[in-house]
């Protein structure tokens, strides 16, 4: 009778003790292999250009999802968004790796390593654990790691063939396939022949769907959610709608010719990198969960200010620059000083009318509130009678914090 009792306290106990070390084990493989990253990169790309490009944004990719999935595994580990987080940084860790390796073994010292042809072939198809899921899995199962209902079921099956189809016939079919051009330097592209084209093909067609299936999971979850989770969503979201917005901001300004310099995109990138873990992250152990309303009206309100004033500097000196300095011509700096002068005195009331503006579109609950307690305020300097600011009161605090129940007591003031 008691062997029974003995048997599950000893399995529950293997199981802690796995839970509790292997997200540091995959934590600690993945960092040391993006410091291998990091020193066969320097001796790949031989330019500082192309190492703050491609290969630390990889690296910083690799450590902050191994470091924020391992965190959120180790204190969660029934939440299968820790074990997502742990997969894409190994999995981001071996394709960086295996590249890096194959590059320096079969074009930069060739011969002086051995296996550059097998890292070649274990590139053309290890991503399959990072970017399949980061894609779909993880937009599917935020933040409880429960499929919104179970409808959702055959997205979960159709989003896991991918997975199946590149570590499964891919694998196999492109062995035979494996040569130096897989890694050939300033090549994007992956030569394939046989049947590993169609079943490319598939998963370029399947992945986006799925990925897109799994957005709108999102959105709808999103739009149930209500208190914590609906917290933990924005955050998601926030992180999700930045990374976004740089992405597309940087492929504008390149269309444009506009280039910035190398530090700054190297700063920028990593920060694009980091964003979704660190979020998802402060979402599951909920660190600061509800700062993220104060969060998104800062960025809306700065993001639109540094728009709104430097499209305003720019047209300022491109006519001060027609004006005075003809067609294409310099403006003189006296021009260029008013124009920045004007700007930096427009600034505090340009950021006070967008601040009010963000207020009552994306926060009308709190612009309204704010307007309440205002408009109290105002009637408390010409209301005496005591019984009617008793009533008003218990009015703006039903109105404003909208609790369950509101009363007020009021002390018996002694007699002279």
């Amino acid at each position: 009778m008691t062997a029974q009792p003995k048997s599950r306290a000893r399995t529950r106990s293997g199981q802690g003790w796995l839970a509790r070390w292997l997200p540091s084990a995959i934590c600690l493989t993945s960092l040391a292999l993006a410091g291998l990253v990091l020193v066969f990169g320097a001796k790949n790309t031989r330019s500082t250009e192309l190492f703050l490009s491609d290969v630390l944004p990889a690296t910083v990719l690799v450590v902050a999802f191994a470091l924020v999935g391992a965190l959120v595994a180790g204190r969660q580990p029934h939440n299968p968004i820790g074990w997502i987080l742990c997969t894409i940084g190994l999995s981001a860790g071996l394709v960086s790796f295996t590249h890096e390796y194959a590059q320096y073994a079969l074009w930069t010292a060739p011969g002086s390593l051995p296996g550059g042809l097998l890292m070649a072939w274990f590139t053309g198809w290890v991503w399959a654990g990072g970017i399949p899921l980061l894609t779909t899995f993880l937009l599917l199962l935020f933040p409880d790691g429960h499929l919104p209902s179970p409808r959702w079921r055959p997205v979960a099956w159709l989003s896991a063939l991918p997975i199946v189809l590149l570590c499964g016939p891919i694998a196999i079919l492109s062995w035979p396939q494996r040569n130096p051009g897989l890694v050939e330097p300033g090549r994007f592209d992956q030569p394939a022949e046989g049947w590993v084209v169609p079943l490319l093909s598939v998963i370029g067609i399947l992945l986006p769907l799925c990925g897109l299936a799994c957005v709108s999971a999102l959105i709808l979850r999103f739009r149930r959610a209500r208190g914590v989770e609906r917290q933990q969503l924005k955050w998601f979201t926030f992180a999700g709608a930045v990374a976004f917005a740089a992405f597309i901001t940087a492929d504008q300004l390149g269309g444009l010719g506009v280039q910035l310099p190398l530090w700054m995109t190297a700063i920028l990138v990593m920060c694009v990198a980091a964003a979704i873990p660190t979020a998802v992250g402060i979402a599951i152990l909920r660190y600061h969960l509800y700062d993220i309303d104060r969060l998104i009206n800062r960025t809306l309100v700065y993001g639109l200010l540094t728009a709104i004033l430097g499209l305003g500097y720019a047209a300022t000196v491109l006519i001060l620059g027609q004006l005075f300095g003809g067609v294409g011509g310099n403006p003189p700096s006296w021009a260029v000083a008013a124009a920045t002068l004007a700007v930096a005195a427009l600034f505090q009331p340009a950021r006070h009318r967008i601040q009010q503006a963000v207020e009552r579109r994306f926060n009308r609950r709190h612009y309204d509130a704010a307007k309440t307690v205002e408009a109290f305020s105002v009637r408390l300097r010409d209301q005496v009678d005591l019984d009617t600011l008793s009533a008003e009161l218990l009015a703006v605090v039903d109105q404003t914090m909208q609790p369950t129940r509101a009363s007020l007591w009021l002390r018996q003031s002694k007699a002279p």
